[in-house]
């Protein structure tokens, strides 16, 4: 019998690419989608795939019901993925900026697993996935409000793994840094809705922040494609000893070590020759 899976975040980078790629690979995939255009798109494309917005509690409430119907009331697993990144300086977002940061990239994910928990105690086995980034190990600038997000899906996965330690539920974070997806379009989006660069004293660094989202590909020397993590997917998987981090990008790997061995003032340094 295949093991099912739901993955969020599905419409393009890599939640699209686990989705087709964990197909292959034997699993009954059940992809989601915010926009139901991806959702048919996907669909045409030979993926189960339904609609689902972390913004809004009852669309995900009726996903988990989906996922009820579709997989006979039993799920193996859940990655949680989908996410975007709120660019622009603390002082210049506004708290409702934060609010929808925090809806998509926390409060969503902590809804959904919270309503899909009860299918993996029933069957006393399951994997939680979470889908963290080098930004949830350190903070960059003008980054504030992602960085937030994901330092509060680290602790908050790490306690979760701490509460579910006598069951057979396994819960994993996946760490990656920089990887080629739409990621910098759609925070230029959300710059572009939230930030008066005009009147910001920070107007100069916005300037650099514009042109590096709008360029089509990172320039990164360390950038991979998204399939770069499907192998720490596949084996947070199916072994039986998962690892609790899984961090993809040398970056990722770097800024953890440097983090453990630097005192903060000289980390801050490094840090803040990134804009």
């Amino acid at each position: 019998m295949k093991r099912s899976i739901f993955i969020t975040g599905c419409s393009t980078g890599i939640g699209y690419t686990a989705a087709h790629q964990l197909q292959q690979h034997g699993f009954n995939v059940i992809a989601s989608c915010r926009k139901e255009e991806d959702v048919i798109r996907l669909q045409k494309e030979g993926l189960t795939c339904l609609q689902l917005d972390y913004n809004d509690p009852q669309s995900v409430s009726d996903a988990v019901h989906k996922i009820k119907a579709l997989t006979d009331g039993k799920l193996y697993a859940l990655f949680n993925n989908g996410a975007y990144g709120q660019a622009g300086a603390l002082e210049d977002l506004p708290r409702d900026a934060l609010k929808e940061q925090f809806e998509a990239n926390f409060f969503g994910w902590h809804q959904l697993v919270t309503e899909l928990l009860p299918i993996m105690r029933e069957q006393n086995q399951g994997r939680i996935i979470q889908n963290s980034s080098v930004l949830g190990i350190v903070a960059m600038k003008y980054r504030g409000a992602y960085n937030a997000s994901k330092f509060a899906i680290e602790g908050w996965t790490d306690t979760l793994r701490l509460e579910l330690s006598d069951t057979n539920i396994k819960v994993c974070l996946i760490e990656p840094g920089p990887i080629e997806t739409e990621f910098r379009s759609n925070a230029l989006k959300a710059f572009n809705k939230w930030i008066d660069v005009e009147n910001s004293p920070h107007k100069e660094k916005y300037l650099i922040q514009q042109q590096r989202l709008e360029k089509e590909k990172s320039g990164s020397a360390f950038i991979l494609p998204s399939t770069a993590v499907i192998s720490p997917l596949l084996h947070a998987l199916n072994s039986t000893k998962p690892k609790v981090r899984y961090r993809v990008t040398f970056p990722t790997y770097l800024f953890a070590f440097l983090k453990r061995i630097l005192p903060t003032k000289i980390l801050d340094k490094i840090l803040n020759k990134s804009d």
